[in-house]
């Protein structure tokens, strides 16, 4: 099977994994398993670690520019939420968990890995920047549901769409960092080349997409919303593009920016891409769960042994609510409301993402970090997967109980 062509048998597994997917979906909505788990598991049976159909080298170039266009996409659709999510209420509520708990959960997480590994403070910090975001198509079931009071649905949902973006520049300066390859690597250029560059790239991409694009009519013709999404697209890869021609910034960066700028800008333009993207974002991010699963191995997620486990349980368990919880000190949330959002962080796509741009970069233990934070989300998987029902009736007593007493 190994001589067999790799694309064409990637292609027929995930082609037939999106058959079974679709038809599975609404037996998957009704219990704890999500489309995630159920292609994370497959990817995983017929790769490395089980019945080895799919070939997948973990350092290849396909994994990397894989793991980048799935980056490109997510961080374009993250970025365009940023202004109309901003301009509803309570924003401060995911603000001070953006701003605060984040970086608290990832000091957290590596202060831990530090001392139960012989991994040092860089790998410690890197492990925690890929487990601090959290995953909105994990939490997708609690943020739609109408039983889950509102501002608890809109802290969630801001919070797992910005935190990716957020969290990037972390991921990738501590990647650098520990990269054999980046000779002479600083931090100070990092921030003016890779930061800056990106940042300004993205910017100059973004305002000037926003005013090439008609607002109604282009040549004579009415501009359709399919036009407008494909647009967008195009703005995505081509702010990649522009931020890594010299002075070579970060491509990634320049994309989250240029979304912020063009959603601010051009709603119509964000509200076409929103509805029409989104298919195109589910296979990719299906296509990366596949992948993330083929490259595990039941011996390489176990390597640290009982050190792993604890880190994964600690990061879900320890890390998330203690940082939830500190970040919403002294606001008007109540204890049931934090409580709540603490526990609703699970880890998925960002962390996968992330980890298989880690193992693309060959650092010397980026496959420890990678199985360490995929054991991380295969628990997540299911142990968020079991208590969201749960979890959400909870939650809608609690809050019902609290709107009787008043």
């Amino acid at each position: 099977m190994h001589d067999f062509h790799t694309f064409e048998v990637a292609v027929a597994v995930l082609g037939g994994l999106l058959v079974v997917g679709s038809l599975l979906a609404g037996v998957a909505q009704r219990s704890f398993l999500s489309l995630t788990a159920i292609f994370v598991v497959a990817g995983f049976v017929l790769g490395e670690g089980g019945l080895e159909v799919l070939d997948v080298d973990p350092e290849s170039g396909f994994v990397r520019s894989l793991a980048i266009v799935a980056l490109i996409l997510i961080l374009f659709r993250d970025g365009l939420e940023v202004e109309q999510e901003l301009l509803q209420e309570e924003w401060h509520l995911p603000l001070r968990k953006l701003v605060f708990a984040m970086p608290l959960t990832a000091a957290l997480v590596a202060v831990v890995t530090h001392a139960l590994t012989d991994l040092d403070w860089t790998e410690s910090f890197l492990l925690g920047a890929l487990l601090s975001p959290t995953d909105p198509v994990l939490s997708s079931a609690v943020v739609t549901n109408a039983r889950v009071p509102r501002r608890i649905r809109h802290s969630l949902n801001l919070e797992s769409g910005l935190n990716d973006g957020l969290a990037l520049p972390a991921v990738l300066a501590l990647l650098f960092s520990l990269d054999p390859d980046e000779d002479g690597f600083t931090w100070w250029t990092f921030v003016v080349q890779d930061i800056g560059v990106g940042f300004l790239a993205g910017a100059v991409v973004g305002f000037a997409a926003a005013r090439l694009m008609p607002q109604r009519r282009a040549l004579g013709i009415e501009i359709s919303p399919h036009q407008k999404a494909l647009f967008g697209l195009g703005v995505a890869f081509s702010a990649y593009a522009v931020a890594v021609l010299p002075p070579e910034g970060n491509g990634l960066i320049a994309v989250f920016v240029a979304a912020i700028v063009l959603g601010i800008l051009r709603p119509d333009i964000r509200e076409a891409f929103e509805r029409r993207s989104e298919d195109i974002l589910e296979v990719v991010k299906l296509g990366i769960f596949v992948v993330f699963g083929a490259v595990l191995t039941a011996e390489g997620l176990f390597h640290d042994g009982a050190a792993a486990v604890a880190i994964a349980l600690f990061t879900l368990f320890a890390a998330r609510p203690i940082a939830v919880h500190a970040s919403l000190a002294g606001s008007d949330t109540s204890a049931d409301e934090r409580w709540f959002m603490s526990w609703f962080g699970p880890k998925g796509v960002a962390t996968m993402t992330f980890s298989l741009l880690v193992l693309g970069q060959a650092i010397e233990n980026g496959g420890r970090l990678l199985n360490i934070a995929a054991l991380t989300v295969l628990f997540s998987i299911v142990l968020h997967g079991a208590t969201e029902l749960a979890g959400v009736n909870w939650i809608a007593r609690r809050s019902g109980a609290a709107k009787a007493s008043q």
